[in-house]
């Protein structure tokens, strides 16, 4: 199983509704790609606003291109996402489980 990481920073007057758009719309989207186990995000404060590390659990690689595409190391931001972050990882780390 490989896990995908991936780091956003939110603005904080932002937070409530990237969450929001993270458990309405990204997850669910998520769910229904075969060879995806688990979806989840982690946070915290930073100087900059509120660190956001999401991370998909796999079940290879292959299912991770049926989502990223054949440059799966890209990562892959919806454009709404994009107006309520401060910056964000432009390449993902994967690690095996």
């Amino acid at each position: 199983m490989i896990s995908r990481h991936w780091i956003g920073i939110v603005r904080n007057d932002k937070v409530d509704e990237y969450i929001s758009h993270l458990e309405s719309s990204v997850f669910p989207n998520l769910t229904k790609i075969e060879g995806l186990q688990n979806a989840y995000y982690l946070k915290r404060a930073v100087r900059e606003g509120t660190e956001f590390l999401i991370v998909t659990e796999w079940d290879s690689f292959d299912a991770i291109r049926i989502f990223a595409g054949p440059d799966y190391e890209k990562a892959v931001i919806d454009p709404y996402a994009k107006t309520l972050m401060v910056s964000y990882d432009r390449i993902v780390k994967h690690y095996s489980i």
